[in-house]
């Protein structure tokens, strides 16, 4: 590209790069590596992560099943009722304590 200066007429030859805020080739190999890297900790992760969710989430329905009337509340005698309330607290105590350490499969089990 070429400038010119109005005023004297004189022309120069520049180069306008923009190497600013961008990865260099170096840079993108670097983090593509990392992403490969780190790519089966990500997945076992979030497969834990998604084991938790699973057991919350049957925690709830079922306590939700357990108290609705219309579902299931009305045909458990209370003893059972109770029996149940219990397991689902005592599942929801070692979930609470237990989210940070244990394993996908301690969540499945």
């Amino acid at each position: 590209m070429k400038a010119k200066e109005r005023g004297t007429g004189r022309t120069e030859s520049i180069t306008i790069t923009n190497d600013k805020s961008r990865l260099s080739k170096d840079e993108i190999d670097r983090m593509i590596k990392d992403a490969e890297k780190y790519a089966e900790q990500d997945k076992a992760l979030r497969d834990k992560i998604d084991a938790k969710a699973s057991l919350d989430q049957y925690l709830h329905t079922m306590r939700s099943t357990v108290e609705d009337r219309d579902k299931l509340a009305d045909k458990l005698e209370k003893h059972d009722k109770n029996r149940i309330r219990d397991a689902l607290d005592e599942a929801e105590s070692w979930l609470r304590s237990n989210e940070e350490t244990a394993a996908k499969e301690d969540f499945e089990d």
